[in-house]
């Protein structure tokens, strides 16, 4: 997990765009069904989704996340209950605001725009937790991990 605010721009860089393509995916799937379609409209809108996922994760939805979580954990819990604690608690935020831009971008500035984001926060929560906490939250944990090592690695040769 990110100990500076360095090492959590660069996990947000890392987990962004891994949700935003899954949580696409599952969106466009569920409209067009598995077609060239779904693929094509979820290539199609990802850069759009991932500036606005990736603002709301770094600039909204991150600071109030790790808050709440802070007052669920308690110092006896092992590392991995911190871990799907903080990122439980991502997921919701994150889910209602994409929720509410996939509304958007759906039905626009209509009357249905209530209705469709509503309808939107329990459909994408159910794919976004898993997707999170089992693909994901390991994958990006991973890499992170050995990218944090290999700078530090290097930078104690460099330095020696």
């Amino acid at each position: 997990m990110p100990n500076s605010p360095k090492q959590a721009l660069l996990f947000t860089l890392l987990m962004c765009p891994i949700m935003v393509a899954g949580m696409s995916l599952y969106n466009m799937v569920a409209i067009h069904g598995f077609t060239w379609e779904a693929l094509r409209a979820a290539i199609i809108g990802f850069p759009l989704a991932l500036l606005v996922a990736f603002a709301l994760d770094f600039f909204v939805v991150a600071q109030p996340a790790k808050v709440i979580a802070g007052k669920i954990i308690r110092p006896s819990w092992p590392n991995w209950g911190k871990v799907i604690t903080v990122s439980s608690t991502m997921v919701v935020f994150m889910v209602v605001f994409m929720s509410g831009f996939g509304a958007i971008m759906s039905v626009g500035y209509t009357s249905e725009i209530w209705s469709a984001w509503a309808a939107n926060i329990p459909f994408n929560f159910v794919a976004a937790l898993p997707l999170q906490l089992l693909i994901a939250g390991p994958i990006v944990r991973f890499v992170f991990g050995r990218v944090i090592t290999w700078r530090r690695t290097r930078v104690v040769h460099l330095n020696q």
